[in-house]
């Protein structure tokens, strides 16, 4: 009771006049337009005083963080820019060569490069949207919209890699709408099937599913390859982690990161069910309204 007493007084102190001011000043740094040199020194208290530092050195960091980050965009931009056309020329040339070499020795060298280049391009491209995502050089813009449009395109890019193993992509019809950003949800669903496409048997399938909830819908992947233990079920989503039972067949590691990113930056989240030689379902939960 006498600490409360106390603390009533020395709120009674405080002149209404200053209240209002600090709090004039609060709200101008929560928009972003405070400036040290509309209020005058002369006419605030020591606490307005050490107020008005405190929210121009948060004014100063802000400032600091932003042109930081403009630097990170022009940085991202430049390596993407300068990184494309070299690689983009050893592809094709490499290319060329395998069809022209006959040497089996030399055909299996060039093959080498251009498989080891096409990794490195992936590689950038997916460091590239991942410091976009992580820096908000990109930002989501998630709206309300039909689901099945965007798995249709997801599928329709990977059916020729399916093909090559024939795995048969099973796409279930919806008419289920979500609230999520097109193009950076085809880039997650995608990462999420092309991995069922790497890791799944020939011959098998993938069921491609809709549910809806009460407040999310949620694409699932199912595959009916290896699966993955139940140890290393968390460690999956960490950036560039591979199990050692994949360590030999392609990927980077970074495919389930980005899903998983471009799932939270949308207010959903990306949840897997597997066990070993049972296969796999990745859960891509979105809302369905927007907030």
């Amino acid at each position: 009771m006498f600490g409360r007493h106390k603390e009533k007084e020395k709120d009674k102190k405080i002149p209404f006049g200053t209240m209002a001011k600090l709090e004039a000043m609060l709200d101008d740094a929560l928009d972003g337009r405070f400036h040290e040199g509309d209020y005058n020194e002369s006419r605030l208290s020591r606490l307005e005083v050490k107020w008005r530092r405190f929210l121009s050195s948060q004014m100063s960091a802000r400032q600091k963080l932003l042109e930081e980050q403009g630097r990170i965009k022009s940085l991202i931009s430049d390596i993407s820019h300068q990184t494309k056309t070299p690689l983009s020329n050893i592809i094709l040339y490499s290319q060329l060569l395998e069809e022209k070499e006959k040497d089996p020795e030399l055909i299996s060298m060039i093959q080498a490069i251009r498989e080891q280049s096409e990794k490195l391009d992936f590689l950038i491209q997916s460091l590239i949207k991942t410091s976009r995502l992580e820096n908000e050089v990109l930002m989501l813009h998630p709206v309300r919209q039909p689901i099945m449009p965007m798995l249709l395109a997801v599928v329709n890019v990977m059916q020729e890699e399916a093909a090559k193993k024939q795995i048969k992509i099973i796409l279930n019809d919806t008419d289920v709408q979500a609230c999520f950003d097109r193009k950076w949800t085809e880039e997650a669903i995608g990462n999420l099937l092309d991995n069922a496409v790497k890791y799944s048997p020939s011959g098998s399938e993938i069921q491609i599913s809709v549910t809806e909830y009460e407040m999310f819908a949620t694409v699932s992947v199912t595959d009916q390859g290896m699966g993955i233990r139940e140890e290393e079920q968390a460690k999956i989503f960490q950036r560039f982690y591979r199990s050692k039972e994949v360590a030999q067949m392609k990927g980077v590691g970074i495919g389930l990161y980005l899903a998983r990113e471009i799932a939270e930056r949308q207010s959903g989240y990306l949840k897997v069910k597997s066990g070993c030689g049972k296969g796999s379902t990745f859960s891509f939960y979105m809302i369905k309204n927007e907030r």
